[in-house]
């Protein structure tokens, strides 16, 4: 039986550009019908990453509320996306371990890790409610809203992203959310963390998409430059 052969990837570009290529060799055509379409540039993530002072500087600040101050900092040492972190459940924290059951994007269930940071902010956060969102408004909602995004004893309702984003922005001038979580894969690569580790960490699925965000700094690539330096080392 003869062996099956794997054909080519079809690009329509390629065979846009092929076939427009015959019809002016066969003098069909004067002029390249493609030579006015543009390629559609490639999207590249220019979210700056926080260094590691400003980050201690954030999460250290005096007069943030409980709330912000747990959250900021759960973003940060779990890599966690927000809305992941938003949609947190008390039910689905475990305490003890440091660690809680999330839905990552595109649905799989996955879990996140903390460390001692934020170990000593959630139960005080909580304040003994086992039931409910985690982050919740300061205020009772005024609408009705489904019951897994109420908490029962207090009536307050789950943080909207939105307004979790508001809150950071105004207090940090301008950064986002987003800046917590590729500070977070940044250091964690810097620090050595491998591939595998990288992945489980941030919840990516590939690669490509995990490269985007764990860039090592050029202060921690010129530190990794300084220590391998054999002047240094003489010094």
């Amino acid at each position: 039986m003869p062996r099956s052969r794997r054909l080519p990837a079809f690009r329509p570009g390629n065979a846009l550009a092929s076939a427009s290529g015959w019809r002016r060799d066969q003098g069909w055509i004067a002029e390249d019908p493609l030579r006015r379409l543009k390629r559609r540039p490639v999207e590249v993530d220019r979210t700056r990453s926080l260094n590691r002072a400003e980050v201690a500087e954030l999460l250290g600040r005096e007069g943030i509320a409980l709330r912000e101050r747990t959250l900021w900092r759960l973003l940060y040492e779990s890599a966690a996306r927000a809305s992941e972190v938003l949609a947190l459940d008390v039910e689905e924290l475990d305490l003890r371990n440091r660690k809680a059951r999330v839905r990552r994007k595109g649905g799989a269930v996955d879990a996140i890790v903390w460390r001692t940071g934020t170990a000593r902010l959630l139960p005080r956060l909580l304040g003994g409610r086992r039931t409910g969102p985690v982050f919740t408004t300061d205020r009772r909602a005024r609408v009705e809203l489904p019951p897994g995004d109420v908490d029962a004893g207090s009536g307050k309702a789950r943080l909207s992203y939105r307004r979790a984003a508001e809150l950071f922005e105004a207090a940090t001038g301008g950064w986002t959310l987003h800046q917590l979580r590729h500070s977070a894969l940044t250091h964690a690569a810097e620090d050595g963390a491998n591939t595998s580790t990288l992945l489980a960490f941030s919840g990516h699925t590939s690669v490509a998409s995990l490269a985007r965000y764990a860039r090592v700094s050029g202060e921690a690539l010129a530190r990794w430059q300084a220590d391998r330096d054999p002047a240094a080392r003489k010094r």
